[in-house]
């Protein structure tokens, strides 16, 4: 049986986080919600629904996640698998079986949960979603001949692939520098097509044209950087 972790990154998810957690199938040992300074209820609601709870002063996604990291790294045991879930309910939890397939029947290192046109709720992403991902996931495959065709945040690794891709983008740029890092590390991946749904509250990212923008610009500098590193 394989060890698999949840990493949850949360702020301001107080309507959504226990829902998330709950449809969590039970072949995950432990998940752990990241509370990123939330204002509301967030971490009573998560510790509530029996997820592990960790604290984040500092504002940003990528901040979220590599707090969770860190609590890994300590932990006796250590995970064969980690996989990292929105707090915001817009993904479907239950398919978490679907995502950690490829890594448990057929060995391969990375797999992101794409978020396909037919799967997709109306409106449940927005245009400078659609856009960013269509422009990042373009020239990826103009500068690495990647396959990716989204850089949805539903997705699971290999825990010792994880660790040896050194992440350490703090906000909106976890994502994408996780699949620039995966295609420069050689890692074997594959994209599952994934239910999308409207999240519960308003995206922090893509719910405000300054976030957007942030994200956008976050994305293509990673993007640029591994173009032109060796």
């Amino acid at each position: 049986m394989k060890h698999i972790v949840v990493i949850i990154p949360a702020y301001n998810e107080e309507s959504s986080v226990g829902k998330v957690i709950s449809e969590v199938p039970d072949i995950v040992s432990e998940i752990i919600v990241v509370n990123n300074n939330s204002t509301d209820r967030t971490a009573e609601m998560a510790k509530k629904a029996g997820a592990t709870v960790l604290f984040q002063p500092n504002a940003g996604y990528g901040n979220a996640c590599l707090k969770g990291m860190e609590y890994i790294s300590k932990e006796e045991t250590k995970p064969d698998i980690v996989v990292f879930l929105d707090g915001d309910y817009s993904d479907y939890p239950s398919e978490m079986t679907k995502i950690l397939k490829p890594i448990l029947e057929d060995n391969i290192d990375f797999v992101v949960g794409a978020r396909v046109k037919e799967l997709r709720e109306n409106g449940s992403m927005t245009f400078p979603q659609r856009f960013g991902n269509k422009l990042a996931t373009k020239l990826m495959s103009l500068f690495f001949n990647s396959k990716f065709t989204d850089l949805g945040p539903f997705r699971a690794i290999k825990y010792e692939k994880l660790l040896a891709l050194n992440m350490e983008d703090k906000t909106y740029g976890w994502t994408v520098e996780m699949q620039l890092k995966v295609l420069k590390k050689k890692c074997t991946y594959v994209e599952v097509p994934v239910k999308y749904k409207n999240r519960i509250g308003v995206s922090k990212v893509s719910g405000t044209v300054k976030g957007a923008i942030f994200a956008g610009i976050k994305i293509l500098t990673w993007i640029f950087k591994y173009s032109f590193k060796k």
